[in-house]
């Protein structure tokens, strides 16, 4: 049986598309746990630092959510160098997405934790918790409930912008998708193609999150 040749195309494809597929999970999962770690650590210093640590925080933040993803992108690639600093397009391409989403999830940690009645803290500080103890054991337990569906978001919109590092050379998913076009000047089905693993990802993303909101639903405030 003879396929198609828009589907022959996709089918033969699929191998080289694997590859681009793992950098862009790689570049996404980096990103993800990076911009995580910092996002909550700046979100808790925009509530809980004095306004020396707050107000760099925010306007690092308000900065950064203020330019388009491309704009950082290649900043970051082409400034960076231009100032002595040797860096290739795979590190300068993860830098600029990891923050881009730092800030972004810097946002959904301060709102989170800022919908916690205060009395928590303060309940916390009266039995002799340290800093530490009352956010670890009190307040981001509680926050988390909350900061889970917007946190989702963002790591959606990771996956979709890694999209963009394949403008500066990284074989991503979308730079593999072009070489295959480029060879076989068939671009419908391969950007469907490419769709439909984008889709599939990100809705995979949403089933957990789901699973993520369910498990922690027995926290009370």
């Amino acid at each position: 049986m003879t396929l198609p040749p828009e589907l022959n195309v996709m089918v033969k494809s699929l191998p080289f598309l694997w590859q681009g597929l793992l950098v862009t999970l790689q570049v996404s999962a980096t990103v993800v746990v990076v911009a995580l770690v910092l996002g909550v650590t700046l979100g808790v210093g925009l509530t809980y630092g004095p306004r020396w640590i707050a107000w760099p925080i925010r306007l690092f933040s308000d900065i950064i959510r203020g330019l388009p993803l491309l704009v950082l992108i290649f900043f970051v690639y082409y400034a960076l160098p231009a100032t002595g600093w040797s860096i290739n397009n795979f590190w300068a391409a993860l830098s600029a997405l990891a923050l881009f989403e730092t800030a972004h999830v810097s946002e959904v940690a301060r709102g989170a934790i800022q919908s916690i009645h205060p009395g928590q803290n303060e309940a916390g500080k009266a039995i002799g918790l340290t800093f530490v103890q009352r956010m670890l054991y009190v307040v981001l337990p509680q926050a988390l409930r909350r900061f889970l569906p917007p946190w989702i978001n963002t790591v959606v919109d990771t996956v979709k912008g890694s999209a963009l590092v394949s403008l500066v050379g990284i074989v991503d998913l979308m730079l593999a998708i072009q070489q295959v076009i480029g060879r076989t000047f068939q671009p419908m089905p391969m950007y469907v193609l490419g769709a439909i693993m984008y889709f599939l990802i990100n809705y995979t993303l949403s089933l957990a999150s789901r699973r993520l909101e369910a498990r922690f639903a027995y926290i009370r405030e």
